[in-house]
């Protein structure tokens, strides 16, 4: 299926706008204006959520003067995930609340086919990244609070999903 590069964003835009939770699912979606863009340039795009975050008059009395981490310091929390694993890593980051798993943002099956959609958008040569180490379970905290997030980037195009919480 051939798309046009508006039609191509909007749609994966449109994915990503589904898999958003008012003060708690954070997302964005867009195309890179940096040529051959890589993993420098999706932490930039990742900086920016987080100073999204910080804005939201929701979580600013948790976040009094936070600052989001350097691109570098960035770059250096994330850890590569297969692609294979990233649509369901991703709809449980839209669904799954971090702090009381019992608790749903979104109902599982709108969360798998949003997510479904946006990972087959950035396809199988996409690459994916997110702030937990899989191999021990910890997670590198972005903010101060409880964070989970997932990047993917095709080199051209990039989707963004955060999710937020305190304890």
């Amino acid at each position: 299926m051939t798309f046009t590069r508006s039609r191509f964003l909007a749609d994966l835009e449109a994915g990503m706008a589904e898999l958003s939770t008012p003060m708690r699912v954070y997302v964005t979606a867009g195309r890179f204006t940096e040529p051959e863009a890589d993993l420098p340039e999706l932490a930039a795009r990742i900086r920016a959520l987080l100073a999204v975050v910080a804005e939201d008059e929701a979580w600013q009395r948790f976040l009094p003067r936070y600052v989001p981490p350097s691109v570098p310091e960035i770059r250096d929390a994330l850890e590569p995930m297969e692609t294979h694993e990233a649509a369901a890593f991703l709809a449980r980051l839209a669904s799954v609340d971090l702090v009381w798993p019992s608790h749903r943002h979104l109902p599982a099956e709108t969360a798998e086919r949003a997510a479904d959609r946006v990972v087959s958008l950035l396809g199988p040569e996409g690459t994916w990244w997110t702030n937990h180490d899989a191999g021990c379970g910890a997670v590198n905290g972005l903010t101060p609070l409880f964070d989970s997030l997932l990047a993917g980037t095709d080199g051209e195009y990039f989707a963004l999903a955060l999710q937020i919480a305190d304890d």
